[in-house]
């Protein structure tokens, strides 16, 4: 009996997941991602008639394109963005496949290296990408972004020096990671200064994003003593008029993350880097519209938050 041949859609389906994870990593917003994953799935489904010689590369060529065309367009609005501009975060509790048990694939989702790539332009974001993360030769990326390999080889080795010196390769284990993270919360709770200070390391920073829509710090907030003020006043009961919020902790963007909810919905995600001193990076994002995705996964896999506590 003769198999039944793959439809288009099944085709397509066995990489929807790479052309998400390229199009997330190069916009730093999943719900856009989804977005350019569809139209993508349309151009493919309007020119399946033609002779593809390579399905994976013609549609990672797609996604590419799409995602250059979105990050020229996007360049302005983030230049005029109110106040820090951080990335959209992602579950990626139990998700091997994204980080394939990869350093550099991991790396490359943390939400401190696509903040990173925001020095990058569009063509110097896509060919490191391509290149550092997923393995494409130089070859493949020149025809895919119509330049030649030579010209490819050039701007990845521009952009993977303007990322060098502020690139982290210090990973602690994620055990370690996970108590910094609980041990973060409980001092800040309890305003103990000295213990919170004791965990963040000399130069440590703490980003916010609430896109002019939740109030928060317009401007990151630099330096030990001045982070530890500011938790211990924000978490020991100043924010929401000193109502409680339940909070569960889940892995985002490959790194332990505490998650605040208010009646169910989703108000705030806080994770961080460490460095050897302590905590390096606090990424807070505050910006309903950023966290509508995360809710969204979290949903789907029936997440009650109240079942969740750490």
């Amino acid at each position: 009996m003769m198999d039944e041949p793959i439809s288009q859609e099944e085709e397509f389906e066995h990489y929807r997941s790479l052309l998400f994870t390229i199009a997330y990593r190069m916009t730093g917003s999943a719900s856009d991602a989804e977005d350019l994953v569809q139209e993508t799935y349309l151009r493919y489904q309007a020119n399946a008639s033609q002779d593809i010689v390579s399905l994976k590369s013609y549609l990672t060529t797609i996604i590419t394109r799409l995602s250059l065309d979105y990050l020229k367009s996007a360049r302005v609005a983030r230049e005029q963005y109110f106040g820090v501009w951080l990335p959209e975060p992602i579950l990626t509790t139990g998700d091997n496949e994204s980080l394939q048990n990869n350093l550099e694939k991991q790396e490359a989702l943390s939400l401190a290296f696509l903040c990173l790539l925001e020095a990058l332009n569009p063509p110097e974001r896509a060919v490191f990408l391509l290149h550092e993360v997923f393995d494409y030769p130089f070859s493949e990326i020149g025809t895919m972004l119509e330049k030649s390999s030579a010209n490819c080889r050039q701007i990845f080795h521009r952009a993977r020096q303007a990322l060098q010196d502020r690139r982290t390769r210090f990973e602690p284990e994620p055990q370690r990671q996970r108590q910094f993270v609980l041990s973060f919360l409980s001092a800040s709770q309890a305003g103990d200064m000295a213990a919170l200070t004791s965990l963040l390391s000399q130069e440590t920073i703490s980003w916010s994003d609430g896109g002019g829509k939740i109030q928060t710090n317009f401007k990151p907030i630099y330096g030990q003593q001045a982070v530890a003020r500011f938790w211990c006043f924000w978490l020991s009961g100043a924010y929401k008029n000193n109502r409680a919020l339940l909070h569960t902790l889940e892995e985002i963007n490959g790194n332990p993350a505490i998650l605040f909810w208010d009646e169910g919905k989703l108000v705030i995600a806080i994770s961080m880097t460490l460095n050897t001193e302590g905590i390096q990076d606090i990424y807070t994002q505050m910006n309903p519209d950023k966290l509508a995705y995360l809710q969204k996964q979290l949903s789907s896999t029936h997440y009650r938050p109240e079942n969740r506590m750490p």
